[in-house]
């Protein structure tokens, strides 16, 4: 069966939309003026490492089964699509067009999965014991989740590492870690069936690349357990956020491996406020993984870019982590210097 799927979001986004492309599944993608007309034009480029093979794989949305289009938010009708998935950043759903088009997702009702790192508000309405006004703050604006049923929302923990390469055109996108994208169960049965069959559809693809059929990596993998893209939270503070220094950036190798001891502390005590939520220790991924795999992420992180950039927002999940062990009065190695390192860089960027 082939679905129609609506994507918030051609950067990362094309990771996604290209995988489900492959297996079949018309995509089209949500994003600014420019990048409707050249991806409308000429696709998108997803280039791949593979394993065995040197140098990178190049998937052109042009060649493929299902069908990759572009348009304007504004020219977005959600109850047109089987699937929604957000895949711009947290703050930028509060911008104008995205937020209408966010609030019409939320009113059509129909099944919405999130690729941020950020969790949407409604998903953490999922977690038994949560106080939602609690984490409020901890979003650029809030508001923009408030017509969505939690029902309704997944989320899907995006831990392929992608960059658009500076010196090509936006609608290329590179990846450098090709893991799997990890999503939780939706509410109903219905909808996860729906990501399950997709799931199935992505493992199946094998791509011509010079003659030689080749198994692509980036899965997607679903999970019975909501807790699952939490794994995510423990690598983000221990690198990600860690990238983030008083007047500079660094790497995320550099920022766990430069105290790794320090780094084991965090990431166990995150993973800490993890079980205590109610995840299971087979819903985490142990640090000497995750330390082994950030040899290899030698840039900093895209929030660690933004922010020495200019930006005057990122997503917060330090502060989501912080807000959430403080309401449960649990402590958090380094979490009140990370939350402040960081709420410093971006009141010098505001001003």
């Amino acid at each position: 069966m082939s679905y129609r799927v609506l994507i918030l979001g051609a950067s990362y986004g094309s990771l996604l939309a290209s995988k489900l492309a492959l297996a079949g599944h018309d995509v089209t993608m949500v994003c600014l003026p420019n990048e409707v007309e050249l991806i409308n034009a000429e696709g998108i480029r997803v280039r791949l490492p593979v394993r065995g093979r040197d140098g990178l794989v190049e998937v052109d949305s042009r060649t493929l089964p299902g069908k990759v289009s572009a348009l304007s938010p504004e020219n977005a009708s959600p109850e047109d699509y089987d699937l929604v998935a957000l895949a711009m950043q947290e703050p930028q759903y509060g911008s104008s067009g995205v937020r209408e088009l966010l609030s019409r997702v939320a009113k059509s009702k129909v099944p919405c999965m999130s690729i941020m790192n950020m969790p949407p508000l409604p998903y953490m309405g999922r977690i038994p014991g949560l106080d939602m006004t609690q984490l409020e703050g901890c979003y650029a604006d809030a508001s923009v989740w408030k017509d969505f049923d939690p029902a309704d929302m997944t989320l899907c923990s995006p831990d392929p590492q992608a960059f658009r390469p500076p010196e090509e055109p936006v609608n290329v996108l590179q990846v450098a870690l090709p893991t799997n994208f990890k999503a939780a169960r939706f509410a109903s049965d219905e909808a996860t069936d729906m990501l399950r069959t997709m799931q199935t559809d992505i493992e199946a693809i094998r791509f011509d690349a010079d003659g030689e059929s080749l198994e692509l990596p980036v899965k997607l993998k679903v999970h019975e357990s909501v807790f699952v893209p939490f794994a995510k939270w423990a690598m983000l503070l221990t690198g990600n956020y860690r990238c983030v220094e008083e007047n500079s950036v660094r790497s995320i190798m550099e920022a766990v491996h430069s105290d790794l001891e320090r780094s084991a502390r965090i990431y166990a005590s995150v993973n800490a406020l993890c079980l205590r939520l109610g995840a299971d220790e087979a819903d985490l991924v142990p640090f000497e993984k995750y330390a082994n795999a950030a040899k290899g992420l030698v840039k900093p992180s895209s929030a660690a870019r933004a922010i020495d950039a200019g930006a005057p927002n990122i997503e917060r999940v330090d502060k989501l982590v912080k807000a959430i062990a403080d309401s449960l009065g649990v402590e958090v190695e380094s979490v009140d210097e990370t939350v402040a390192r960081v709420d410093a860089r971006l009141a010098a960027n505001r001003s």
